[in-house]
Parts: structure tokens; C-alpha cells; sequence
């Protein structure tokens, strides 16, 4: 079962912050004023970044950030499906980063090779294929089905755009999602 998370959102923007409140609550979240599960910060180019925070906090910046980093650093720019994976990755503890860094000058531009950003689970997958594992090897490695295992691949191609396992792997090490 897809278990919405409790969101605090916080953006200076009143059309932006309408809009992510609708991304959010499509995808099955709850907009909260107190104890969220995350904090979501949008910052536009001049804001400062948040100090503490009651839960972890991804801040969508099209900039770098100094010093302590967020849980969570993702472009403006994220997509609905993008914005749902890392929020439920922070939340389980993760830190969730834009594919490939992010440049002293800020994210790269909308046209520029970047990877997509794969869910955490897409990632460990197409880690565990390129050091050569089988479907079956991967699903007993991850305790899922051999089932599930090609969901994700499926997925994985996709995203990559990829036609094989070897392309998969090759497009993720190049575009730095994943390291053998």
C-alpha cells in the first residue's frame, strides 16, 4: 500500500506554492502546518537556505548550496514523479541528490545530457546487474520476486532509455547514477 507522507511546504512564491501543494496532494500527501514526516523548500534564486528543521528537508534550488547540506537537493525544475521518490527516500533516511551533482554555478540547463533520477530501489537493481548478477540472483539478494525485479528493470530502461542490461549499466556509470 502507496502511504502518503505528512509535508510541511514552504515557499515565498504564492503561484509556486500552489502548485507544488497540487503535485504533492496528487501524490497522495498531506499538507501539514506542524510534525511533518518532511519539509519541503522551495528556494528562489536570492532566498537563504533553512536552519533547523523538525523533520528532514529537501529544498528545490537552482543554485549550490554552502555549507550543511539538506537531506534532500533537487532542481526547481523536478518532476512530479522525481519530487514523490525523493521525499519518500528522505523520509525512509536517505539523502537524495540531482544525478551527477550539483555544478559551483548552480543545476545544470533543461538541455544538457542529464540522467534521470532513479528511485533508490532503481538504483540498487542496476548496481547489483552490473556486477553481473541475474534476475533471479538480484531478486534472492533483495528478498523480492524474480516478478518484481523485472518491474524494475522495465522501469530502469525506460528512464535510461536503454535497449539492454549492458546499456542500462553503461548509461547509469556514465551519468554517474550508479558506481561498481
Amino acid at each position: 500500500m502507496n502511504h502518503g507522507l505528512r509535508i510541511l511546504l514552504r515557499a515565498g512564491d504564492p503561484v509556486r506554492q500552489q502548485g507544488l501543494a497540487a503535485m504533492l496532494e496528487a501524490a497522495g500527501h498531506t499538507l501539514v502546518a506542524e510534525t511533518p514526516d518532511v519539509v519541503l523548500c522551495d528556494l528562489a534564486r536570492d532566498a537563504a537556505p533553512p536552519g533547523e528543521a523538525e523533520a528532514p528537508v529537501i529544498v528545490l534550488t537552482d543554485r549550490s548550496l554552502p555549507g550543511d547540506q539538506p537531506a534532500g537537493v533537487l532542481p526547481r525544475t523536478v518532476s512530479a514523479e522525481q519530487l514523490d521518490a525523493a521525499l519518500r527516500a528522505v523520509a525512509a533516511g536517505l539523502l537524495v541528490r540531482a544525478p551527477g551533482g550539483i555544478p559551483a554555478d548552480g543545476f545544470r540547463a533543461a538541455g544538457e545530457d542529464a540522467p534521470p533520477l532513479l528511485t533508490p530501489r532503481e538504483a540498487e537493481i542496476l548496481t547489483l546487474v552490473g556486477e553481473g548478477m541475474s534476475n533471479k540472483a538480484v531478486a534472492r539478494a533483495l528478498g523480492i520476486s524474480v516478478h518484481t525485479v523485472k518491474f524494475h528493470l522495465e522501469a530502469l530502461f525506460a528512464k535510461l532509455e536503454a535497449t539492454s542490461r549492458a546499456e542500462a549499466v553503461a548509461k547509469g556509470l556514465r551519468g554517474g547514477v550508479i558506481e561498481l
